[in-house]
């Protein structure tokens, strides 16, 4: 039966355990975590990597030309750039605070763009 190795960083907790996967069949067989969420992350990352996005989008408004925002969960790492031209298209027009969506459903999932900057104009 045909093995593989892998050796993954986990970055569950600030620990940082390394990770030795292998790849046996349709079984894994892993060493070097400290504790059940390394195991399932280590899995994860070789099977199917997920990853949040943070970026900005553009704004119509000059005191504030662009908005930080971030996915509400994670995204398959290989449809990272998918997700990404999507939201290169978004400008957004109104006044947002930090968790209010941006957009709902990017790429027709569950995954929504939230705002994590507060847009509110300064008043002097």
């Amino acid at each position: 039966m045909e093995s593989k190795t892998f050796v993954v960083t986990c970055i569950q907790c600030p620990q940082g355990c390394t990770i030795e996967v292998k790849k046996i069949g349709d079984d894994y067989e892993v060493s070097g975590n400290n504790c059940k969420r390394g195991k399932e992350y280590a899995i994860q990352e070789i099977t199917n990597p997920l990853r949040s996005i943070t970026t900005t989008v553009r704004t119509v408004f000059d005191d504030f030309p662009r908005l930080s925002v971030k996915t509400d969960s994670e995204v398959p790492l290989k449809d990272i750039f998918l997700y990404m031209n999507e939201i290169n298209d978004i400008t957004v027009t109104e006044r947002l605070k930090p968790g209010d969506t941006v957009k709902s459903g990017l790429r027709e999932t569950d995954t929504n763009l939230i705002a994590t900057s507060d847009m509110t104009p300064i008043v002097e």
